[in-house]
């Protein structure tokens, strides 16, 4: 019993270091490749967990020869636009000046409901709305709506000024995230956080997330409605 013990755990972490070693794509954005080697990988695994009888090694050096494999298969896709489009293919154009290629979608085995629903995922319901849409090598679609159709932004309306700030979590269930706070570009300090809790009466073990963008913090308790609050406004109003 120990000995199936021990061999799960330790094909499990060959497993999981090879899978990070791979990169962090999601499922559904893997090359076929990728995919066809995580299925082998994954079944290679299985076997010795389930054979006792079967040395670890017989497990544990397929999955590091897959590992380096898939790794010299990147590197060559990289450094090669042929071998790429070998491996992974290229996209498909299924959607060109508002029209349906029917034939491209022959090709691709894609019928009308699977258009349907791709357009629905990236968030058009009509297919009139869509000027262009394309099928990428890893099966999703991406879609470039017609100028009609098209979101209006800042640009569009010549509004000028401003700056997005990539949003930083400092406070995650009750636990406060130090590390996160010194990457904030405006150097606000752990105690204008404290401060703005103590104003609000909240504890730290009463916060469920608090994150901040730029001197913007949104707060969530664990009880009650979200808050908004700018933490200068919450420095001018303790100078008052």
């Amino acid at each position: 019993m120990l000995n199936n013990f021990l061999r799960c755990i330790i094909l499990y972490v060959v497993l999981l270091v090879s899978m990070r070693l791979m990169g962090k794509r999601q499922i559904g954005e893997l090359q076929p490749f990728e995919f066809a080697i995580t299925l082998v990988v994954a079944d290679l695994a299985c076997i010795p967990m389930q054979d006792n009888t079967m040395p670890i090694l017989y497990g544990i050096i397929p999955i590091f020869t897959l590992l380096i494999f898939h790794i010299l298969i990147t590197k060559i896709c990289v450094k090669s636009v042929r071998f790429r489009r070998l491996i992974n293919g290229k996209p498909t154009v299924i959607i060109n000046e508002g029209k349906l290629d029917v034939d491209a979608l022959k090709k691709l085995d894609m019928n009308t409901n699977d258009v349907l629903e791709a357009l629905r995922c990236a968030g058009y319901f009509k297919p009139g709305e869509v000027e262009c849409a394309v099928v990428e090598t890893n099966g999703t679609v991406t879609v470039l709506p017609k100028f009609a159709n098209a979101p209006v932004t800042n640009a569009d309306l010549n509004i000028v000024g401003g700056q997005n700030e990539l949003p930083m979590t400092i406070i995650v269930e009750g636990v406060f995230l130090e590390d996160n706070l010194k990457q904030n570009s405006l150097k606000i300090t752990k105690k204008q956080i404290q401060n703005l809790l103590k104003n609000l009466r909240l504890e730290l073990k009463d916060v469920f997330l608090l994150s901040l963008s730029g001197e913007n913090a949104f707060i969530q308790p664990y009880v009650g409605e979200p808050i908004n609050r700018s933490i200068a406004t919450q420095a001018e109003e303790q100078n008052v």
